[in-house]
């Protein structure tokens, strides 16, 4: 048998399974969420995704086929254009200005820079410390690591988009840990991060940002908030989750249906709130996608969810454990840090476990950019596996 053929046949068939099957439910959910529209752009979203995840079967395909070794030469290039990318964003939306648009085609650079970090660091992890016993002190380690993270974290901050500058300080801490710096600087590097906590929050953030955290203690803590204004969409939030019950509604026929939506009108008499437009619906498909689920299909669809994130993990983790050398370990490690501060994040501020910070659901959630880099990473990971018994 051909080598390519071996490298088919020794993929990880359970996560490409497991995967499969959250980007249809993540294309069913969509088509939900939008359905009931007439005459809208967002009746087509659906058939959007299927063509963005077509692309990204395709970077998945590349990225699992090669050996993931060729990171050494592609990294810092891409690192260094994501960091042009980050300061050359043009188009504002949802509040921050962190997007590109070129020739009607708008994308979120800050996806693919937190991307190339990861491999970034996997390299400089994996291969510094071979040539240059040095890079094995774990103070070195720190220093090589904080500026990488440090720079696109606090250009994204500014723009400003706190929720995807936390995800920085996640693969910061990740990379970290899997690279085997001494535990005791890694308490350090917590207690210093918990007295910089206050100024970011009075210097940092922006007065909706400050809005947003203030309104969600008060609504965790029971007290009055502006249900018109700050707590509008958490409030919803939870009437649609809450009131989904076991089975959801979706098959209610009291409950969905009788509903005529356009662009510019809402006539329904649904009672899904998601249908009702409390929920706005550009978002029902994108950071709140979570809640058309767990309302439409109740505790047993969002349970179904959270069961296949979960067994994801355990193979991510088992494929990080199986990883012939640092490189592989720190990619796979860097990605599983990534995916699931999302999961945590998205799925989080739609029970109020977080405050609402705008991040999508990894596979889930409508987005061509992130479906495209969630792909190349899970491809990367599948490279890592194939290659776990080649030589070095």
């Amino acid at each position: 048998m051909t080598p390519l053929f071996l490298k088919i046949l020794g993929m990880n068939w359970l996560l490409i399974l497991v995967t499969s099957v959250l980007l249809v439910m993540g294309v069913y959910s969509i088509h939900e969420a939008t359905s009931y529209f007439e005459n809208s752009v967002l009746n087509s979203k659906w058939y959007d995704q299927i063509k963005w995840i077509c692309i990204g079967i395709v970077f998945f395909i590349g990225a699992t086929l090669i050996d993931y070794n060729w990171i050494k030469w592609g990294a810092l290039p891409a690192y260094l254009v994501s960091i042009i990318l980050l300061l050359s964003t043009n188009t504002e939306l949802s509040g921050a200005e962190s997007w590109i648009t070129i020739g009607g085609l708008t994308f979120q650079p800050s996806q693919l820079a937190i991307i190339s970090g990861i491999l970034f660091l996997a390299v400089l992890f994996g291969e510094l410390p071979k040539k240059f016993p040095i890079f094995h002190n774990s103070f070195i380690k720190i220093i090589i690591a904080a500026p990488i993270t440090a720079i696109p974290c606090l250009i994204i901050l500014l723009e400003p988009d706190f929720g995807s500058s936390m995800g920085w300080i996640v693969i910061f801490m990740t990379s970290l840990l899997i690279g085997k710096v001494l535990f005791r600087y890694i308490i350090v590097i917590v207690q210093l991060g918990l007295i910089v906590l206050p100024i970011l929050y009075f210097f940092g953030l922006k007065d909706y940002q400050k809005e947003r955290i203030e309104t969600w203690l008060n609504m965790l803590n029971d007290r009055p908030v502006d249900e018109q204004g700050a707590a509008w969409v958490p409030k919803h939030n939870m009437i649609a989750i809450g009131s989904a019950g076991y089975l959801g509604k979706a098959h209610d026929k009291e409950s969905a249906g009788n509903i005529k939506i356009t662009d510019n009108s809402i006539q329904s008499k649904s009672t899904l709130v998601t249908e009702m437009g409390f929920v706005p619906p550009n978002v029902a498909i994108n950071d709140f996608i979570f809640v058309t689920i767990a309302e439409r299909h109740g505790f047993r669809g969002s349970f179904l969810l959270l069961l296949l994130f979960t067994v994801l993990l355990l193979i991510l983790t088992y494929i990080c454990y199986s990883a012939k050398d640092m490189t592989g370990r720190m990619i796979v490690s860097g990605f599983i840090g990534l995916l699931f501060f999302h999961v945590f994040m998205n799925i989080g501020m739609c029970v109020l476990l977080v405050p609402i910070t705008g991040l999508p659901l990894p596979f889930i959630s409508y987005g061509g950019t992130f479906i495209l880099m969630m792909l190349f990473m899970l491809g990367l990971c599948q490279s890592v596996w194939v290659h776990r018994n080649s030589s070095a």
